[in-house]
């Protein structure tokens, strides 16, 4: 804005709007106190080991041993100082850097489980692990919420597109005898649904959050009914899918740490890689990207230079879909192997929720993801070591941190302009 565009009261002060968000001070403050009381003040004077290594590492590192409360002490020292750095970034009408909201997150965590882990052993690789397999569905959950939502669709249906690809695809994989089938039928199921949402929602501008409720309550009803009267009366012929196999990668995989996490896995945590990094280069690099951004944004301007706005959206829907649908095929393919009346437990919300805490972008959304998947974790790794964590509350953690995303704890967010608005041409 140049000095001939700013008006008087602008450049005196007066009637200026003070955009600044104390959000992400307020959050860390509250951790900060929470550290305090727990770490510090309820800490316990006992030593917790982290084990970083598994029998087949190339490399076997020692235990870690860490002072439960010299390290709280220490942990609740470094927030004090990211809260205060947050309040004066924002102070400054300046935005909190990504990494400093990573490394508060971080230091938290740690602090937490040496808090709830003092006096045990933590197996930090079977924590990632069990991380990272509860998230799978997630992140494809959130990446085609931000596909849709990119668009200007609100992709309320992703419960629905990963229940009918979880079905599909452990009737077609039992049918056939093959994952792969399983894994393309359950993103023609995904797109299926996902047409239907598209159908509803840009050709007769119905209410996008309305009809994708209705979806995710029809899916829900239909396959119930189908499980209860077709699958369990042939459960050997339409309900035992084969499962993927795992696949170690050569080396990488006896890497301590992060070789049992991410080198260890199936096809479809292999392909979520994949899927990730092409939509996150896609969205930003490609004409596809830049065409998909315009018609959320600003699907007038789209129009008026040639973008046919509801054929993109349309389509891009329907890619959603397909995403969502394998990972509805991770439920079935990937980890229980067989198919379960409303098995998706609301993962597609928690999705919908990590779009948001992601800030509508597909790194930052998969890092959300994961965020909810170890929260999720939490429960078997404490619950395994006898932690004084009462068991109801690790229960509704992951949801606690739904909540605290959707509520915008984080900070600033901004859906796409147009997310959610129906064009009609003129």
């Amino acid at each position: 804005m140049t000095a001939a565009t700013v008006t008087a009261p602008e450049r005196s002060g007066v009637g200026r709007l003070d955009r600044r968000s104390w959000k992400v001070p307020i959050a860390f403050g509250l951790v900060t106190l929470a550290a305090l009381v727990l770490f510090v003040i309820l800490g316990r004077d006992r030593i917790v080991s982290f084990n970083l290594s598994t029998g087949t590492d190339l490399i076997q590192l020692p235990l870690l041993a860490f002072p439960a409360l010299a390290g709280g002490i220490v942990v609740t020292v470094v927030l004090a100082v990211v809260t205060a750095f947050a309040v004066f970034r924002v102070w400054e009408r300046r935005p909190v850097p990504l990494w400093v909201i990573v490394i508060g997150t971080v230091v938290a965590i740690v602090g937490f489980l040496a808090w709830a882990g003092a006096g045990a052993t933590l197996q930090v690789p079977g924590l990632l692990t069990g991380t990272l397999f509860l998230a799978t569905p997630l992140v494809y959950g959130a990446l085609a919420g931000v596909i849709g939502e990119r668009g200007g669709v609100v992709n309320i249906a992703i419960e629905a597109q990963l229940l009918g690809g979880a079905f599909t695809s452990a009737v077609v994989a039992s049918l056939t005898q093959q994952p792969f089938v399983g894994l393309a039928a359950a993103g023609l199921a995904g797109m299926l649904v996902a047409f239907l949402l598209a159908a509803f929602a840009i050709k007769y501008f119905v209410e996008q959050v309305i009809v994708g409720v209705v979806i995710n309550v029809l899916v829900s009803g239909l396959t119930g009914f189908l499980y209860s009267q077709v699958l369990t009366e042939n459960r050997q012929l339409l309900n035992s899918p084969v499962r993927f196999d795992r696949i170690d990668i050569p080396l990488l995989s006896q890497i301590p740490v992060i070789g049992p996490t991410l080198f260890r896995q199936t096809i479809l945590v292999y392909l979520m890689y994949v899927i990730v990094a092409v939509v996150a280069f896609a969205l930003y690099r490609t004409k596809w990207g830049l065409r998909l951004r315009a018609v959320g944004e600003h699907p007038k301007a789209a129009d008026t230079v040639g973008i046919n706005v509801a054929r993109t959206r349309f389509w891009n829907v329907a890619l959603a879909g397909v995403i969502a649908g394998f990972g509805g095929a991770f439920f079935t393919l990937g980890s229980n192997g067989a198919f379960n009346k409303d098995m998706t437990n609301g993962a597609g919300f928690i999705a919908l929720a990590a779009v948001i805490f992601g800030g509508w972008d597909p790194v930052r959304a998969t890092l959300a993801a994961l965020l909810f998947g170890f929260a999720s974790n939490l429960q078997n790794a404490l619950s395994v070591i006898g932690s004084p964590v009462p068991s109801e509350f690790m229960l509704m953690l992951p949801y606690v941190v739904t909540i605290a995303a959707v509520a915008g704890l984080v900070g600033r967010s901004r859906a796409p302009a147009a997310d959610g608005v129906p064009y009609i041409k003129s």
